[in-house]
């Protein structure tokens, strides 16, 4: 039996506890698929809903590796995979990303060039695909446009951030401190507000001289949905994304009637059960934007297995 290292999940509970780095048994190549040696993986905030035992989508067994997506070079390949060994991928699951091999079938698995930095790939796909279907598929932004990116400091926030800049729309970022706000600043926004210093709302509305936001990305969720409510444009849309905060928020059919504005879901890992083209079809624009210089993922810091 060939075995590998990694983290696992013996008892659901907070990461910092709940994470064992053992020896355990490498995964099986796929039929239809492959298994990469990995070289770097993204911390997703699902990552830790899973851990947790709080993901509302699926649940692996007891014990399980977690970790959505990882980047690196194929291993092997299945007889029906499209992959060779030694083609640089990333791979996306629901979990397995945390060892030195994880194993997807080939719907779930994107080539990447050999210019892009296995860190970067490792961070290129949950984000930025989460962002860019968002503002593109379900909100439709267009250039000139105001959006405005709650948690801008975020993995999704930050994303947004650069993909609202890379189609032209003027961004404006919130935070909760200055270091945070730092982030956004990098990321490419264009106004910076500290919601805890500053009521959002005001600050949107003095920026856009009374008229609002016109999409506005909201991965927090709670007060902050209900406030945004009250600085969206006509006919603006509101794209929800997650509930960081925890509470799940309401709105009244009246807000929506009386300006004419759209609550739009992003719930991005339902596209590959319903439209996986459009996955594939958005990886290669993402890859287009990293090589145009217009993406970057920000790196938080390096971890070693």
């Amino acid at each position: 039996m060939l075995s590998m290292r990694a983290w696992r999940v013996h008892e659901h509970g907070d990461f910092r506890k709940a994470l064992v780095h053992e020896e355990c048994e490498a995964p099986q190549t796929p039929e239809d698929g492959l298994v990469i040696d990995v070289a770097a993986v993204g911390i997703n905030f699902p990552d830790l809903l899973i851990i947790a035992d709080k993901y509302q989508v699926r649940r692996p067994p007891l014990p399980f590796v977690p970790g959505m997506e990882a980047a690196g070079r194929v291993r092997s390949a299945g007889p029906k995979s499209r992959f060779q060994v030694g083609d640089r991928v990333i791979a996306n699951g629901l979990w397995g990303a945390y060892a030195d091999q994880m194993a997807v079938s080939d719907k779930y698995a994107f080539a990447i060039p050999d210019s892009m930095d296995d860190r970067d790939a490792a961070g290129l796909h949950v984000i930025y695909q989460t962002s860019y279907i968002a503002l593109v598929h379900r909100a439709r932004i267009e250039a000139g446009e105001v959006l405005l990116v709650h948690g801008g400091s975020g993995g999704v926030g930050s994303s947004a951030i650069q993909i609202g800049k890379a189609l032209g729309a003027r961004v404006i970022a919130t935070a909760s401190s200055q270091a945070k706000l730092d982030i956004c600043e990098q990321a490419g926004a264009d106004h910076l507000i500290n919601y805890r210093e500053e009521d959002f709302v005001s600050q949107v509305q003095r920026l856009t001289d009374g008229k609002g936001a016109d999409v506005i990305y909201d991965p927090v969720g709670g007060d902050v949905f209900d406030k945004s409510s009250k600085c969206i444009a006509f006919g603006g849309r509101l794209l929800v994304i997650g509930f960081a905060c925890g509470r799940i928020p309401e709105i009244t059919a009246n807000r929506i009637l009386l300006k004419n504005i759209s609550i739009v879901g992003l719930h991005w890992g339902a596209y590959y059960q319903y439209a996986p083209q459009v996955v594939h079809q958005v990886h290669d624009k993402l890859i287009g934007l990293y090589q145009a210089g217009s993406i970057k993922p920000i790196l938080f810091g390096d971890f070693s297995m």
